[in-house]
């Protein structure tokens, strides 16, 4: 999976010479936490809703509020947008975006082809993805379990799983936690089976299963 897949492909962009107190608006109409700013195509910066808070109250402690409508008015985004833009290309895989935005503390990421903007992922795509992948909208048990890294341990877990009846749709696996030698996985089941025999199994084999019920 792709960033491609994922970005949202309408973007709702502001130019330089735009006034804040027109991306404030935009932002206010189409629900949005970040706004590229592009010229002629290109991402030459990109303003937050965050920035947009932060930049008003500086000057609210000194204006009435019709001098601050008409600083918002008179002010042009290029005087409060971040300037540095990290932007992705399409092809970019889905966890290496997700990876950038946690280690960079950023929301979102314009995503560039060509120099062009193409589209936008956000922390919230990255949230979409999680639901999606893990299938937790479809119910199912979550199997919780500590198997040997080795080749063929999940196979095995995965195996007992389809012996008693049940199937497979997601399988996430981290070595985040855990002792050298180990894994934790979580399996995520969809079907009906034999649940109570398959809790038996797992935990006559393996330590710290922990298994909800869908």
């Amino acid at each position: 999976m792709f960033v491609s897949d994922w970005m949202t492909k309408k973007v709702f962009t502001v130019t330089p010479d735009d006034s804040i107190s027109e991306a404030a608006r935009l932002s206010k109409e189409k629900d949005i936490k970040h706004i590229p700013v592009v010229k002629g195509g290109k991402v030459v910066g990109l303003l937050s809703d965050r920035d947009i808070k932060e930049y008003v109250p500086s000057k609210a402690t000194s204006l009435d509020v019709y001098e601050l409508h008409y600083l918002l008015a008179k002010t042009k985004v290029k005087e409060v947008m971040k300037k540095n833009v990290i932007t992705t290309p399409p092809e970019t895989p889905i966890e290496e975006a997700a990876m950038i935005m946690h280690d960079k503390k950023i929301g979102c990421l314009p995503v560039v082809e060509g120099n062009l903007l193409a589209g936008i992922i956000s922390d919230n795509d990255i949230f979409r993805v999680l639901v999606d992948i893990t299938g937790i909208r479809h119910g199912g048990h979550r199997i919780y379990l500590t198997v040997e890294d080795r080749p063929g341990s999940i196979k095995d877990a995965a195996d007992i799983v389809r012996k008693q009846g049940f199937s497979l749709q997601s399988i996430l696996t981290s070595y985040e936690g855990v002792k050298k030698g180990f894994r934790d996985i979580v399996l995520r089941t969809k079907g009906s089976g034999n649940f109570k025999a398959l809790k038996q199994e797992l935990e006559s084999l393996y330590t710290g299963v922990k298994i909800s019920k869908g």
